[in-house]
């Protein structure tokens, strides 16, 4: 039996997904360049000359707008960094471009990637964590991982969630860097070469994705089996 057809949303729930993504657009514009401090119902309102009880309409408050802006760009990381991966390049290198495009991306939206972390309370919940494009985000880190270790490129010893746990570690330590010390990467002795921003991000990747492929070093922990300390 043929499934039924799904009907066509109402020219009413057309119109107000319409609002809703010109509030949403709007939203973005202003967080960008001022960011959460800068965001209110009533500077918004002025962006798009709407009332703020209009926009009430659409979002009961500063803060569910503010965490839609964040799930929004982790969904945006996620497409992007999803798009890196599909190139003709080695595995290695399509981790590492990965792993590069995670970083410009925040530093590109600043305010965005800060807000992104910023209030999101003591998420210690597995499953609601993973419900979460943040939570997202982090399995596709997971999956490279795992996909590294069945192709024979990292070391299947590793622990990929304790693993991929230490790379988002390491890229968002970076990234908060980058935000705080633009010039960071510059900050050297005068006897020392510099690097750009983007040379030295790709530095910093390249050792990331070595040290998942040596089959010599420190192993990360599986749970549940401390490493000694006593010796």
């Amino acid at each position: 039996m043929s499934q039924p057809l799904e009907l066509e949303a109402s020219p009413a729930e057309r119109r107000r997904q319409k609002v809703r993504g010109a509030i949403l657009e709007a939203a973005e514009r202003v967080f960008s360049v001022e960011g959460e401090a800068g965001l209110s119902i009533r500077r918004l309102a002025e962006e798009i000359d709407y009332s703020p009880s209009a926009i009430y309409k659409y979002f009961g408050s500063k803060e569910e707008l503010v965490d839609e802006l964040k799930e929004a760009f982790f969904g945006r990381l996620m497409e992007r960094v999803d798009h890196a991966a599909i190139t003709s390049l080695s595995f290695e290198e399509r981790v590492r471009t990965c792993f590069k495009t995670y970083i410009r991306v925040a530093v590109e939206r600043p305010h965005h990637y800060l807000a992104a972390f910023a209030s999101q309370g003591s998420a210690t919940d597995w499953a609601n964590f993973q419900n979460m494009k943040k939570g997202q985000a982090f399995g596709m880190v997971v999956s490279l991982v795992q996909q590294g270790q069945s192709a024979g490129v990292f070391d299947a010893k590793m622990d990929p969630y304790q693993a991929a746990k230490s790379l988002w570690a390491s890229m968002h330590g970076l990234a908060q860097l980058l935000i705080h010390i633009p010039h960071f990467p510059e900050m050297m002795p005068n006897d020392r070469g510099v690097l750009s921003n983007d040379a030295f991000t790709d530095f910093h990747v390249g050792l990331l994705v070595r040290s998942l492929c040596d089959t010599h070093g420190p192993t990360a922990p599986t749970p549940g089996n401390k490493e000694r300390t006593d010796v």
